[in-house]
């Protein structure tokens, strides 16, 4: 993995990992680039299998349900924050990749700048490329190298003089922001290619 910024995660207290989403693979792979233990909000179709729902849980992962607004996990987000926990939330909603990503301008689902203005906890933004290749078989191959580009952020804080109205657009503002500016600097850093970008399943396939 190549992190950019990996010592913003050393960050003491409650705040909030938002990130992109571009695999079932970012998870593990954001939890083991992150120097803080990760309470994640997950979809709840994940909770569905008893081993799975018993190991999420065993990890202190808790389910959300993405078809409402699921007010159950926005307290227990807020209850973990309360304890200091960090919270990890990927604000898209689920897997996205191209133009209805975060990180080529699409717009976050509601919720998380509403958490983090509840709770007074800081949103640091994070950008992570090239986990969707997990789902290339031939990437699983003997001696095959697989690149994971993962770039950290300020943390975002809205100004105290700001309302609560003010003070969420304020957070999902720059954290948009944030998203575009951080999948430009790993663009521009790494020289990556249109192959080591997000593809949609059909091209993922296919790929060597």
């Amino acid at each position: 993995m190549h992190i950019v910024r990996g010592d913003l995660t050393s960050r003491h207290g409650a705040w909030i990992l938002a990130a992109n989403h571009i695999s079932h693979f970012d998870p593990p792979l954001l939890s083991i680039a992150t120097k803080r233990k990760i309470d994640w909000m997950a979809m709840i179709e994940l909770f569905e299998n008893r081993a799975v729902s018993a190991w999420l849980r065993a990890i202190d992962s808790f389910p959300t349900d993405r078809s409402r607004a699921d007010r159950a996990a926005v307290r227990i987000a807020l209850t973990r924050l309360k304890q200091q926990h960090v919270v990890g939330i990927f604000p898209e909603g689920g897997i996205r990749d191209g133009a209805r990503s975060v990180l080529e301008g699409a717009p976050l689902k509601p919720g998380i700048a509403s958490i983090a203005e509840i709770a007074d906890a800081p949103v640091l933004p994070c950008a992570i490329v090239g986990s969707d290749r997990f789902y290339d078989k031939k990437m699983w191959l003997p001696l095959r190298r697989v690149n994971i580009w993962i770039a950290f952020g300020e943390p975002i804080i809205a100004p105290r003089d700001l309302d609560k109205s003010a003070s969420r657009a304020y957070i999902e503002r720059e954290l948009a922001n944030a998203f575009r500016n951080l999948f430009a600097e790993l663009c521009k850093k790494f020289q990556l290619s249109p192959d080591d970008l997000p593809q949609p399943p059909a091209r993922r396939k296919g790929r060597a």
